[in-house]
This record gives structure tokens, C-alpha cells and sequence, in this order.
């Protein structure tokens, strides 16, 4: 069994930083393409930032130069590193995970909890 465990989110006043982290646990053969997604009331859930077990990374343009998505192979962990926050980013923040749990399984979505990240003076 995999399990994403979210932490970093909160209150923070506009221009503030953040950084989310998410660490996969359980029975881990190959994590593949790691992201960022989030969901404010009343939208459908958003990609905010990816990125390949090779390092390539793409973002969503709202946060374009201002987050910055990053991963930790050897603690199977994803970051997301948030400056400049504007009172548009508060939403529920979701860490997503592509995984192969054994050689002869095939590669699952996986979804950690939601953090809830809130930005206003």
C-alpha cells in the first residue's frame, strides 16, 4: 500500500513563500512523474506543477516563475517551493504520484490528502 503525506500549507499574507513537501511511503518499486494540483471552492481541480523521474518540469502559467517544483528520489518526496503568493493561489493543494509498486504491476495514481494553503492580509 502507497500513502502521500502533505505537509507545509497555511496562512501567509500576499508576496508571502511557502514550500509543500510530500513524502510517498509503502511498497515502492519506481515513482515515476510527480505533481502538484490544487482546488479552490467551486472550480475543478487544477494542475499546478510537474515533474519526470528524469527532472523535466512544466507549470501551469498563473504560477509561472513564481513556484518551483522539485523532487528527492532517494526520500521519494516532491517539493514545491511557492513565492510571491497572491490571494488567487488559496486553495487545496493535492500531491500526486505516479508509481510502479512491483516489477510486474502496472503504474498507479496515487494522491496524498490536500493541504490547504490560504493567502490573505
Amino acid at each position: 500500500q502507497v500513502q502521500l503525506v502533505e505537509s507545509g500549507g497555511g496562512l501567509v499574507q500576499p508576496g508571502g513563500s511557502l514550500r509543500l513537501s510530500c513524502a510517498a511511503s509503502g511498497s515502492i518499486f519506481s515513482i515515476y512523474t510527480m505533481g502538484w494540483y490544487r482546488q479552490a471552492p467551486g472550480k475543478q481541480r487544477e494542475l499546478v506543477a510537474r515533474i519526470t523521474s528524469g527532472r523535466n518540469t512544466n507549470y501551469d502559467d498563473s504560477v509561472l516563475g513564481r513556484f518551483t517544483i522539485s523532487r528527492d528520489n532517494a526520500k521519494n518526496t516532491v517539493y514545491l517551493q511557492m513565492n510571491s503568493l497572491k490571494p488567487e493561489d488559496t486553495a487545496v493543494y493535492y500531491c500526486n504520484a505516479n508509481i510502479r509498486t512491483s516489477v510486474s504491476s502496472i503504474i498507479y495514481s496515487y494522491w496524498g490528502q490536500g493541504t490547504q494553503v490560504t493567502v490573505s492580509s
